[in-house]
């Protein structure tokens, strides 16, 4: 039985056309391949697991190969599969990270003096060479200066800055970039098709981000998520990471945009149960305030933010509640409790302190967290609503009518219009008290649900001398829904309740897209301009769904109910109409012509 060969080896590119992401260096070795024009030493630098270490074996082998093609070495010639097996010791591998003293560099110009023994050239390939120390790198100058014509170098760095001057004008630089997501995530799905196995789109593109631009990081990662499960989804990816849920991350953020420590807490706390790491979600939450900035501040940031779309959505609804100074004040408090991670503090109670301080600017008394208030107040402002010290939008109550109208005044509208029953008047009223089966259906009802307790009762009318004999006093108490609708001010937050709405139904979340809420009190009005939202939630499971979505993401339980402009409210009434209607009252005889 043959020992198991990781991924990441198995799969390395053996031809410049195998490298994933890295034209602008594969390219150019092929062309100067191709006219024959071979430097004596290369420079090879970039982030780890970007192809530096494969680039270097495939050049060794494209200027040894006996039957080279297009600038590539062949892979098929005794040379090719010498090297692929370590057995041709032309080419010489040293790691300076563990060789990096004046003697194993003196070695290294001792063997420079011997020809080839199979090839066309003898090839060094020194890795981390920035790890030379100075009297090593002073002893490779002169060799790199003038070698033999059969010798070339080939050094490879992930920390250029570290190098002498020196040494960096001896050598052609080829820079590799971070391979983006992508391409990578392509190259993680044919790995795993070549395993036998299947990866999700989602997943795949998980892989590709959580390995920040390494394919060596993200075929290491895929390799552990098919030791658990051949059929890899983007929950076998977080659980071969140690990540949480995407869900939770984008709780965690709501619950700090609407200022919900409790919730914050409640979801870190769930998190720390399932042993997630604290350092890593901490890391997590700083890359998705990230994505917020960038989508508050770039054109075009779908390309840059790697989120699903659903996520996206939720992202997007999120960074519009927010203001730039809110997102950099979010990023500074979170990189702060990041940076203290690990240095004797306990992770889990950095990331609580963290969380409260999002969720209560003003327990910070930085600079950062000054600006964030700031915006929040002008925020409020533009929007006409007061704000709290805490940032939190300051409601106002609803308002009662004291005195109900005189009862000739009144239009001819029905006797329940903007109604709600009270508890003490139920015995006493004729009419039935509204339920949550009201019909949602006719957006010129009334208030649809009355869960919260009942506004307080008007005073009710005094008989008196004036008022007409046949006309009894009225036995419910009225809500002026006139003041209601005008003190209504809108609810910032609504876009991420209808996000939040699509846990417990697609396609009520679907109907709320575009619609606008506002709050007045206890009532939350939702403002539609069709009826399809209020047919649907003519289900009593649907309304409590709502509800649910509502009080998770405000923290408060409203009754709920349609939303009509101030002056939608008020019926006009001709003034001349009113006159004979007081003079009737009054016992004089009106001849109506």
């Amino acid at each position: 039985m043959s020992a198991y060969q990781v991924l990441y080896r198995k799969y390395r590119p053996r031809t410049f056309s195998d490298v994933v992401g890295q034209p602008q260096v594969t390219v150019t070795l092929k062309n100067e391949l191709k006219a024959g024009r071979i430097n004596h030493a290369y420079l090879f630098t970039g982030t780890r697991g970007t192809g530096k270490t494969s680039c270097a074996k495939i050049l060794s082998k494209a200027v040894n190969c006996l039957r080279p093609h297009d600038g590539e070495p062949c892979c098929e010639c005794e040379i090719c599969k010498g090297i692929d097996a370590g057995e041709i010791f032309d080419v010489i591998e040293m790691d300076a990270a563990s060789n990096r003293r004046i003697d194993d560099i003196r070695e290294i110009s001792e063997k420079v003096t011997y020809t080839p023994e199979r090839g066309k050239y003898r090839v060094f390939i020194i890795d981390e060479v920035h790890m030379l120390t100075t009297e090593a790198f002073n002893a490779l100058l002169k060799t790199l200066e003038e070698p033999p014509a059969h010798v070339l170098f080939i050094l490879a760095t992930t920390e250029v800055h570290k190098l002498p001057a020196t040494i960096l004008s001896r050598c052609q630089r080829f820079d590799f970039h971070r391979i983006n997501a992508q391409d990578m995530a392509a190259r993680v799905k044919y790995v795993t098709q070549c395993e036998g196995a299947s990866i999700t789109d989602e997943a795949a593109l998980l892989v590709a981000v959580i390995a920040d631009g390494a394919v060596r990081d993200a075929l290491s990662l895929l390799d552990r998520c098919l030791a658990l499960s051949s059929n890899v989804d983007a929950d076998t990816v977080r659980r071969a990471a140690g990540l949480a849920q995407k869900d939770y991350l984008l709780d965690l953020a709501s619950s700090c945009v609407n200022k919900n420590s409790e919730r914050a807490i409640s979801i870190l706390n769930r998190l720390y149960n399932d042993s997630k790491d604290m350092a890593r979600l901490c890391d997590e939450l700083i890359n998705h305030y990230r994505s917020l900035m960038l989508i508050k501040t770039v054109r075009n940031p779908r390309e840059m933010v790697i989120l699903s779309d659903e996520e996206y959505d939720t992202a997007y609804a999120q960074a519009q509640m927010l203001s730039l100074a809110d997102i950099v004040y979010a990023m500074d408090v979170l990189q702060s409790a990041y940076e203290r991670m690990g240095k004797g503090s306990d992770n889990r109670i950095e990331l609580e302190i963290a969380l409260v301080k999002l969720s209560a600017p003003e327990l910070e008394a930085s600079i950062e967290s000054l600006l964030a208030r700031i915006s929040a107040l002008e925020k409020a402002v533009k929007c006409g609503i007061p704000s709290s010290p805490a940032g939190q939008t300051a409601l106002p109550s609803p308002a009662v009518a004291e005195k109900p109208a005189p009862v000739a005044a009144e239009p001819k509208a029905t006797p329940k219009e903007h109604e709600v029953v009270s508890s003490t008047a139920h015995t006493e009223s004729a009419e039935p008290k509204p339920t949550d089966d009201t019909d949602y259906a006719d957006k010129s009802a009334d208030v649809t649900d009355t869960t919260p307790s009942a506004p307080p009762v008007a005073p009710k009318p005094q008989p008196s001398a004036d008022t007409a004999p046949a006309q009894a006093p009225k036995k419910k108490s009225a809500v002026d829904m006139d003041a209601i609708m005008r003190e209504a001010t809108p609810l910032m937050s609504w876009p991420e309740v209808v996000a939040n709405l699509k846990q417990y139904s697609r396609v009520i979340a679907s109907s709320f897209e575009g619609t606008t809420a506002y709050v007045s009190g206890d009532y939350l009005l939702i403002d539609s301009s069709t009826d399809i939202p209020f047919k649907l939630l003519q289900s009593s499971a649907q309304r409590d769904n709502l509800r649910k979505a509502v009080q998770e993401i405000t923290g408060k339980r409203y009754t709920l109910g349609p939303y009509k402009r101030p002056e939608e409210t008020t019926e006009k009434v001709d003034p001349l109409d009113s006159l004979l209607g007081d003079l009737k009252t009054s016992g004089v005889d009106v001849t109506e012509d």
